[in-house]
């Protein structure tokens, strides 16, 4: 059997570098928080924990004092800066550069919309951490949207500036960007062409593999998609894989893969998410090997 690993599957730039600043600040064997998992995948997170970086909530964070605190790549709103101010807490800075630049924009815009009565709307997931982040620039004062029936949230007589969460679908992002300019150019109140701003905030790293996916998946008789069951970007991308190759299998670990899945076939590629490490993905293909 022929077994290719995606070489463009793996950490994206943000993750990458969230990982190798904890691995640096680990090397003195000193303990490290990280709010919230470093990455959705707990094989990653496992292997990080073993060199002592210890997850945690926001909870207890508030009760930390004079120790080290990871913030990883979604980010976080100003408010977790103030309480690690407040608490003596030392932060180690990893949010990923896109997400820092996507907050410091939304954070300059806000004040100046609310001086015309704008609004600005961010397309996101509910909950997800970046969204935390970003909606934090504003005071949680942003107009939050998922999809097309969160759209009546705005108002179409006054200024609307859309941004995006970088791991939204581009297409998704792309449906809601025209439902709302169709919607102020109805009303008639305001002009779409000056009265409402798109930032095209969605990740080159995380759209660019879309397309790439289908071809890849298309390549091979079975696709193994690697991915933590907690990554919103490893359910998407692997809905792409699926939707092109139906022989398409979700695993997390290698001890998820059934060897009958093989049956048959002659070909195989592994690919995965952007929270995936390399080093699985290695280890995915060295255990299908062994079948």
């Amino acid at each position: 059997m022929v077994i290719e690993v995606d070489r463009n599957s793996g950490f994206c730039f943000g993750v990458r570098n969230a990982v190798e600043i904890a691995g640096k600040a680990l090397q003195d064997g000193e303990k490290i928080y990280s709010l919230g998992p470093i990455v959705h995948n707990d094989m990653e997170v496992k292997r990080l924990q073993a060199l002592g970086l210890v997850a945690i909530d926001h909870h207890q964070f508030r009760e930390l004092r004079d120790c080290k605190v990871l913030i990883r790549a979604h980010g976080e709103p100003p408010e977790t800066y103030r309480t690690a101010l407040e608490n003596n807490i030392t932060i180690i800075e990893a949010t990923c550069p896109i997400v820092k630049k996507l907050q410091s924009r939304i954070r300059d815009k806000w004040p100046k919309l609310k001086d015309i009565n704008g609004q600005i709307v961010i397309f996101g997931k509910p909950g997800h951490a970046e969204v935390i982040g970003l909606m934090g620039q504003t005071g949680n004062e942003a107009i939050l949207i998922s999809g097309p029936d969160d759209i009546a949230k705005i108002d179409p007589d006054r200024p609307v500036e859309l941004f995006s969460q970088t791991t939204m679908e581009l297409e998704d992002y792309r449906k809601v960007r025209e439902l709302i300019y169709n919607k102020i150019k109805e009303r008639g109140k305001i002009d779409p062409e000056t009265g409402f701003i798109a930032h095209s905030t969605v990740c080159g790293q995380v759209s660019n593999r879309e397309p790439h996916l289908r071809k890849f998946a298309a390549d091979h008789d079975i696709i193994i998609f690697v991915s933590g069951k907690e990554s919103s970007n490893g359910k998407m991308l692997f809905n792409v894989c699926k939707s092109v190759n139906p022989e398409t299998y979700f695993v997390s670990s290698p001890e998820e893969i059934d060897k009958s899945w093989f049956t048959g076939k002659n070909t195989a590629g592994i690919c995965g998410a952007t929270s995936t490490p390399k080093w699985l993905l290695d280890k995915i293909k060295d255990d299908i090997l062994k079948i």
